[in-house]
């Protein structure tokens, strides 16, 4: 039996399970199942991973229980605070409105197996779980955002970023640096997919996450002409809720190399995904653990504006590592 297994969360409530070996393909097969794997910057030439079989599964079927101790090292701030200077200082000069830093806090499994993460574990709506391992390690996650539903002509997606505590609920809702983080993803969403067809966006909301809240709002296209899987993601990734605006080659390429600094996993925001009979959906990989090994990494993003200060962003930053940790027992 393959240690090759992936999964994803589906809109239904439903858990779609790929066992390996998976045969991988530059473009998704026209029929039956295949999931979506890339890096940040959708480098992988094959990214359609093709399951030797496949399964639904209820959300509880993947694992309750973990059994995985790690021990986190004690992350400093100062190489963070570097990339956040020279962040800073780019968008003074105009060469960004908005990007998104990644720090990394790193740990070592001290009791269990860090294969054991892979269990999905308790995932209540409307986080999706999502995770996939081989031989060399894995990664897993319960992201709250996904960045397309796709289904004949119709386009799903959302914009999710503005961020606080649930007992500051009330102070977001004011909050104007996070509505103006917030409408700049938003309004890049509907940039990017008003020329595809019909577009309706919904009302700014707050998606509550038991200990973290987030702006949300819905966006809905109907597409005038059908339009391919790889093409859509290649068009809405990275948004400005993970990656930079304007996105740019020079953007792209500054944000891959500030990631890379910080020790950020390939994967950690990019879109993983998988198509069930022309059906497509795709989350973006956050709120999750990579694991190599015994070493663990739990990456975390902050949106950077002009009115971003470093002490709260770090307080973010941390914030988010705390809900992942809750989540996953560890």
């Amino acid at each position: 039996m393959s240690f090759e297994r992936a999964y994803l969360g589906w809109s239904d409530g439903r858990v779609l399970v790929g066992e390996g070996p998976f045969t991988a393909l530059p473009e998704p097969p026209e029929a039956g199942v295949a999931f979506y794997r890339n890096d940040f910057g959708l480098g992988n030439p094959t990214p359609w991973l093709v399951p030797s079989n496949w399964s639904w599964m209820e959300r509880g079927e993947l694992g309750e229980e973990r059994g995985v101790s790690v021990d986190w090292q004690s992350l400093e701030a100062s190489e963070f605070a570097g990339v956040f200077q020279e962040i800073s200082d780019s968008i003074r000069k105009g060469t960004f409105e908005k990007t998104v830093p990644v720090v990394v806090e790193r740990g070592c499994v001290s009791e269990g197996g860090a294969d054991d993460l892979f269990a999905s574990g308790d995932c209540p709506e409307p986080l999706v779980p999502y995770g996939y391992r081989d031989e060399s390690g894995g990664f897993a996650g319960q992201s709250p955002e996904y960045l397309l539903r796709v289904s004949g002509t119709k386009v799903l997606t959302m914009a999710l970023a503005g961020t606080a505590r649930a007992e500051e609920r009330e102070v977001l809702e004011v909050d104007e640096k996070e509505i103006r983080e917030h409408e700049i993803v938003a309004q890049a969403l509907v940039s990017k997919l008003g020329d595809l067809g019909e577009l309706r966006r919904g009302p700014r909301g707050i998606m509550g996450l038991g200990s973290i809240v987030h702006f949300h709002t819905p966006i809905e296209v109907e597409m005038e002409q059908p339009v391919g899987f790889a093409s859509l993601v290649r068009r809405l990734h990275p948004t400005p809720a993970l990656g930079p605006l304007p996105r740019t080659e020079e953007t792209m390429s500054r944000l891959i190399d500030w990631r890379k600094r910080l020790g950020t996993p390939a994967e950690f925001g990019a879109p993983f995904g998988a198509v069930v009979d022309g059906q497509f959906q795709a989350i973006v990989a956050i709120r999750g653990i990579w694991w190599k090994g015994g070493d663990v990494r739990l990456p975390a993003g902050c949106g950077v504006i002009e009115a971003s200060r470093l002490v709260n962003e770090w307080r973010e930053l941390r914030l988010k590592r705390e809900a992942v940790k809750a989540r996953f027992g560890v």
